[in-house]
């Protein structure tokens, strides 16, 4: 593999900075970060320069992540280039990759098995894209600590009593910024090194023909195939005054040293609810405000009710149809200004920071997609077929950029079937009927297939056995009965049309389900087959045995 790599100097006028330590502080903030190479910040001249090698880094995280500060700002940047440190002189290939995230790496994989000559073009977040830089990784971490936290604090024993916890945050970010360095390095740079026929770019693309893509404006390159594995952005709200008060998303909250003194989280999804829980049990007051009627909303009503009842017993505020219509911000805090559906305005101070979980938005600008016949889908995400093939046969669009679940094992996935179908001549299309995900609250939320209400929609015959986790000895005898597990079952095949679990731990539990989906194994045939006692999973059979038992009249191994 040949790495081009190209060093740049961004020389900056930082305002907000009133001592020696201000700049020191500035210092260590951009030294932890991948791509680094040398930093110098000035008071009281008020001047940074920073030498960063962009295929690790772009200027603008840089400019972003001094800014997300609570002082400081930059004023003014300057970039120049240091010189490149190698280059392909080739401009042939059999395949471009656009992106560098999960998707990508998996299609160059698949491209590097198959012989494939092959340039990737990455921009905007390091190498690993989202998953590894600013979502699963980090957040998944975070979680963890928090509840390490939460359980030094609390138990569900009365004999036992917690002698509490102390949190060293500055150390939580830290670590979690080290976990994230090293599994870029070792999930992704490492992966490909020696994968000769892959050549790696940054830069930014632009698509000038079906064929071709030009690099910063400068070189163009082209190819047999392209994939789009561009990814995406958080969404961000047109609310008036957001932009001008400041806001965090996922790529910039999960960065800050300093504990916030409270967050206002707007969207009440699978990421702000996930947010939310890690957030106050590290310590901060958390307020999600959502304009639905209910948090996870994709969810049917009880899933809502059951979560937001838990949130709501460690102190998280939920505030389910509020709209936002104004923000400003006061020397006090931020003031947002919005309406209940009932018309009534109401006005709150946020003394810490917003954080906007309101979705995402493909990462579609300067492909000329359009205009060059590739479809988009009405929510802008890219169509595509089972092989990930857009409307023009030989572009292909994998990850979060196509119109498909946005999950990073979906997008791996996807980027080795453009590939297989593209050069290897592999019959094998995405399906998805089976797949299964998880929401790692606390309680997790986990799922696979249809829920009832979808069930009914489509006219399917159908039944429920909701069995509450107060029915599972495993959850009986740790003391923690939060939850249900529920599964929908089709009436006249006897086959599991969907599952839905809230439990601790519901993620480990819901591949059997999924299993049992794919290999159509009729319920009847899941209730009888053995599972450990006192595990979790044995309520999975208890939840198939109660749609024809009652299983309070059960002895405890019984069926």
């Amino acid at each position: 593999m040949e790495y081009m790599q190209q060093i740049r100097q961004a020389e900056m006028e930082i305002t907000g900075m009133t001592c020696v330590h201000c700049a020191r502080t500035i210092e260590n903030l951009l030294k932890q970060q991948p791509g680094i190479q040398q930093v110098q910040v000035h008071f009281p001249g008020g001047k940074g320069v920073v030498s960063f090698d962009p295929n690790l880094i772009q200027e603008a995280h840089i400019q972003s992540l001094i800014n997300q500060t609570p002082q400081y700002r930059v004023k003014k940047m300057t970039v120049r280039d240091q010189g490149a440190v190698a280059n392909t002189g080739s401009h042939a290939y059999q395949l471009i990759i656009i992106g560098g995230g999960s998707a990508a790496f998996a299609a160059a994989i698949r491209a590097g098995e198959l012989g494939i000559k092959t340039l990737m073009i990455n921009d905007g977040l390091p190498i690993g894209g989202t998953c590894v830089n600013v979502g699963c990784v980090p957040s998944k971490t975070l979680i963890r600590t928090a509840e390490a936290a939460y359980h030094a604090q609390h138990s569900f024993f009365p004999g036992v009593q917690p002698a509490g916890v102390s949190i060293d945050f500055a150390r939580v970010i830290q670590d979690k910024n080290e976990l994230v360095k090293s599994l870029r390095q070792q999930k992704y740079v490492d992966v490909v090194k020696d994968v000769e026929q892959l050549t790696i770019l940054r830069g930014r693309a632009k698509l000038v023909d079906a064929h071709t893509v030009v690099v910063n404006d400068q070189q163009a390159y082209d190819a047999d195939v392209i994939i789009l594995a561009t990814g995406a952005r958080p969404r961000i709200p047109a609310i008036p005054g957001l932009a001008e008060v400041g806001y965090l998303t996922n790529r910039t909250l999960f960065n800050l040293e300093e504990k916030p003194e409270s967050l206002t989280i707007m969207g009440a999804g699978y990421v702000g609810c996930e947010i939310a829980m890690a957030y106050r049990r590290l310590g901060v007051k958390v307020r999600i405000i959502e304009f639905t009627d209910r948090i996870l909303r994709s969810q049917t009503p009880d899933i809502s009710e059951a979560l937001t009842a838990y949130m709501q017993a460690e102190g998280i505020e939920i505030w389910p149809g509020f709209r936002a219509k104004l923000i400003e911000r006061k020397p006090e805090g931020i003031l947002i200004h919005g309406l209940f559906p009932d018309g009534e305005s109401h006005t709150f101070l946020e003394p810490g920071q917003i954080v906007v979980a309101t979705g995402i938005q493909p990462n579609v600008e300067d492909l000329s997609l359009e205009q060059l016949g590739v479809r988009l889908a009405a929510n802008g995400h890219v169509e595509v077929n089972g092989y990930m093939q857009t409307s023009v046969p030989h572009i292909y669009a994998v990850g979060d950029v196509a119109n498909t679940p946005a999950y990073v094992y979906t997008a791996a996935h996807e980027g080795k079937i453009a590939v297989g179908h593209a050069f290897g001549g592999d019959a094998e299309q995405i399906d998805y009927t089976v797949l299964p995900w998880v929401i790692f609250t606390d309680p997790q939320v986990a799922g696979v297939g249809i829920d009832e209400a979808k069930a009914t929609q489509l006219g399917l015959p159908h039944e429920v056995s909701k069995l509450p986790l107060s029915d599972v000895p495993r959850s009986i005898a740790a003391r923690d009965m939060r939850g249900f597990i529920k599964l929908i079952r089709h009436t006249e095949t006897d086959e599991l049309l969907g599952a839905r679990i809230l439990a601790p731990e519901a993620g480990e539990l819901i591949m059997t389900l999924s299993l049992v989906m794919k290999y159509r194994i009729p319920v009847s045939e899941l209730a009888h087959q053995l599972f450990p006692y006192l595990t979790l999973q044995e309520g999975i059979k208890l939840a198939a045995l109660a749609f024809t038992k009652d299983v309070h009249k059960l002895s405890c191994c019984a069926s």
